[in-house]
């Protein structure tokens, strides 16, 4: 995978403008991320379904607590359908600093996303389903043709042990949210421990770095326009992140308080240089380039992540250009 995260912080016209340019630049997989507080994510991937011939398309990622699971993958399987078999499943727990808005930080975890994405396999193969878990569902079906027969991918989003060896063992793919070499080395060990108990019949895996990137020629620049995604990843960081980059818990917390309360100016400058430098690949085609090469001794594909930089358009032709240089697989 060669992919690119959009954010719909920006107007669906200009989303859609920023798609078609993705895959007009190469990349082979599109993701648009979700959070309550932006746009509807599906809403420009129906619109993409139609502008793009050949990307594969799909939320990266959607949780299972904002929205029944059922629903959700009769979203995707829509999404499927309109672009002719396109479609990735993109889900994880998603983000504690806009969930706490919702009331819902506390019903994250692990048992959510799997549950969710198991059940999403056995209506796309056709079936109905009745489960009590962490959602209910009785006698729920889809009314219309299933898409390829239950093998839309999958891709669990998340960074922490468990669901990195969960992920490994049950989904296609991995969007391990990270940018850092040693945190993919992390994670491919975990990845490692879970296909040990991975079924012959689920094929091959994917671990791909989920990585925040902000690109432009003046590396001063780039780094500045890190700070808002990289105030969203210090916030949901686990202990063990912040603790192996030296970071300080309490100034995540802090940066997350921020987030909670629609502050984003103020956690904006709680953001360190170390935290840019820990959770973003920033500065110059060149040097993200070389970010890139060792983020790929560990991990398989590569996903450039929101921001990619002060200028978007430009920023994805940077982006291709670095890819021209590295070798992801």
């Amino acid at each position: 995978m060669i992919g690119i995260e959009l954010t719909p912080e920006h107007p669906t016209d200009r989303l859609v403008g920023l798609g078609e340019a993705s895959e007009a630049a190469g990349f082979d997989t599109l993701l648009l991320s979700h959070h309550y507080n932006n746009r509807d994510p599906f809403a420009a991937l129906s619109v993409l379904a139609e502008r793009t011939g050949d990307v594969r398309l799909g939320p990266g990622v959607v949780n299972p607590l904002e929205t029944h699971p059922v629903t959700l993958a009769s979203r995707v399987a829509t999404l499927d359908e309109a672009s002719g078999g396109r479609a990735v499943f993109g889900v994880g727990p998603g983000d504690p600093s806009t969930l706490r808005n919702l009331g819902l930080d506390e019903d994250r975890g692990l048992r959510p996303v799997l549950e969710a994405f198991e059940v999403a396999r056995e209506l796309w193969a056709g079936e109905r389903i009745t489960h009590e878990g962490t959602f209910d569902a009785r006698d729920a079906g889809l009314n219309y043709e299933p898409p390829r027969n239950g093998t839309i991918p999958v891709y669990v989003g998340g960074e922490g042990p468990h669901m990195c060896r969960m992920a490994a063992k049950h989904a296609d793919g991995l969007l391990f949210n990270g940018s850092h070499p040693d945190d993919l080395a992390w994670a491919s060990e975990r990845v490692a421990e879970g296909i040990e108990e991975r079924p012959a019949s689920r094929g091959d895996f994917d671990l791909a770095a989920y990585a925040s990137v902000s690109l432009a020629e003046d590396a001063g620049a780039a780094r500045e326009a890190a700070r808002r995604p990289v105030a969203f990843i210090a916030s949901g960081a686990a202990p063990p992140v912040l603790s192996r980059h030296g970071l300080d818990p309490e100034r995540a917390e802090r940066i997350g308080d921020a987030i909670s309360a629609g502050a984003f100016d103020e956690a904006d400058e709680l953001v360190s240089g170390k935290m840019i430098d820990a959770f973003c690949a920033a500065g110059t085609p060149e040097a993200v380039a070389e970010r890139v090469d060792r983020v790929l001794e560990h991990a398989d594909s590569f996903v450039f992540g929101s921001p990619l930089g002060p200028d978007i358009e430009a920023a994805i032709g940077l982006a291709r250009a670095v890819v021209d240089r590295c070798s992801p697989g």
